[in-house]
């Protein structure tokens, strides 16, 4: 049996060392009724180190928030393959913002056409993976941005 190098994660997941054990909740906005990406993603952020609240098929923003603030989440990502990215991505940041939450990292992933990503990141979504992203640079953005942010001062 061989060993894993002390800076590999389960399943070969490089990692840094996170700075704490972060929580991520993985959400699935709206009507898409298609969730193995989402789970896909939440078992890969399990097995690298990330506490990980998957919330099921078809939640509203309104629960995907609720959930951010009782799980006190550190990042919410958001999975779609349904076209209402437009609509969905920015009510969850903003019932975010309501509930005081603006410092919780928003990621997604899903079928986002390419005009629709700078939009997207302005209105706040600080990352989107589309398909092809590799499970590997998805943790280690996602590590690599909670770092950061655990970094900056309070205020």
């Amino acid at each position: 049996m061989g060993t894993k190098s002390p800076k590999s994660g389960p399943r070969g997941y490089r990692s840094r060392r996170m700075q704490r054990r972060y929580r991520v909740v993985i959400a699935k906005p709206g009507l898409d009724g298609h969730d193995r990406g989402a789970k896909v993603i939440a078992r890969a952020l399990r097995d690298g180190g990330f506490e990980v609240i998957y919330t099921g098929l078809h939640q509203t923003p309104e629960q995907i928030a609720e959930t951010a603030l009782q799980e006190d989440a550190d990042a919410v990502g958001l999975s779609l393959l349904s076209g209402a990215h437009m609509t969905l991505f920015p009510r969850v940041i903003e019932l975010l913002r309501e509930r005081d939450l603006g410092e919780v990292v928003v990621f997604g992933g899903g079928i986002i056409p390419d005009a629709d990503i700078p939009k997207l990141k302005e209105i706040g979504v600080a990352e989107l993976f589309t398909p092809g992203a590799t499970l590997n640079s998805i943790h280690e953005w996602l590590e690599q941005a909670l770092d950061a942010r655990e970094a900056q001062p309070a205020g």
